[in-house]
């Protein structure tokens, strides 16, 4: 794996057995709550894949309740950090912090927001980092908190129940049993695609307004 062992969940099964979805619901709510960039996705999958083997004798339905409560408290968790201690932490500041918590990825997810409106907490679900940190920026710009629950808990249902089914209904085929590793590897670069997406399309805008500005600015007669 490309991932530390303490990342890996074959690693995590043999180190914890049945006790596996206890420890990856701490990791689920850990991810979406007190701002860890942990591999989500591929910890989704691995549950439901390792349910269909029978590694986790716990039924599939008791699963994707326990991981998608986890996912949700985990977002309420991190939208009332956002309130609480927001502020203090997109303040104007030097060195790391100034770099990791600038005000203008409060202002860009504001802009998030209102091109997207309230699905945009559905679409980052599924979005490694941006997952993360969209609820504690919801809470920094005070979104109203019935909204951000609803939603939130939308993308919940279909983010910890997807993936987690998914893994299932793909558990006992068996190419993707053989090759465990490599299927979690690609699910990890399929879900930053939107990400480098995005990037792409950002570019492509913002060169388009600098050559838009370029044409419409005044030519100097003199």
């Amino acid at each position: 794996m490309l991932l530390p062992d303490w990342m890996d969940p074959e690693y995590l099964l043999n180190q914890f057995g049945p006790a596996l979805l206890w420890v990856s619901a701490v990791i689920i709510f850990a991810e979406c709550g007190v701002f860890a960039i942990l591999p989500g996705d591929s910890l989704l999958f691995a549950i439901g894949l390792f349910t269909a083997r029978g590694d986790i004798p716990t039924p599939l339905w008791l699963n994707c309740l326990v991981l998608t409560v986890c996912a949700v408290a985990g977002n309420a968790t991190g939208y009332g950090l956002g309130r609480v201690i927001g502020p203090a932490l997109f303040k104007p500041r030097q060195g790391l912090m100034g770099k990791l918590f600038k005000q203008e990825y409060v202002d860009k997810t504001h802009a998030f927001f209102e091109k997207y409106g309230s699905r945009a907490l559905i679409l980052a679900r599924f979005v490694p980092i941006v997952r993360t940190f969209v609820t504690l920026v919801a809470g920094v710009g005070k979104m109203n908190f019935a909204k951000f629950i609803t939603y939130t808990a939308i993308g919940g249902v279909l983010w910890a129940c997807g993936i987690t089914i998914l893994g299932y209904l793909l558990g006992n085929v068996p190419f993707v049993h053989d090759n465990l590793e490599a299927v979690l590897i690609l699910i990890v670069l399929i879900s930053v695609i939107p990400m480098v997406v995005e990037y792409v399309l950002a570019k492509r805008r913002a060169k388009a307004e600098a050559e838009a500005a370029g044409a419409a600015a005044p030519v100097d007669q003199s």
